[in-house]
């Protein structure tokens, strides 16, 4: 079954403050490809969206970058 997974958590560090964050295994797959095709580290992307994310929680920002990218990037 597809999304069946449950999320997974992973320790980031942004500015130097570390913080976990619980994402599914796909959309934690799909950050990292997006972080090295534009040559960044996780952290360093997870930085940019941080920065840009408002009131919004960090893990639902980082889900939304990545299906915005990934939206951006399909034909």
């Amino acid at each position: 079954m597809v999304g069946s997974a449950r999320p997974e958590k992973h320790s980031l560090t942004l500015r130097g403050h570390r913080t976990s964050v619980s994402l599914e295994p796909e959309f934690w797959a799909a950050f990292r490809k997006i972080a090295t095709a534009r040559d960044q580290t996780i952290n360093g992307l997870a930085i940019e969206i941080d920065e840009a994310r408002g009131d919004v929680g960090l893990a639902s920002a980082i889900r939304v970058f990545v299906l915005k990218t990934l939206t951006d990037q399909a034909p």
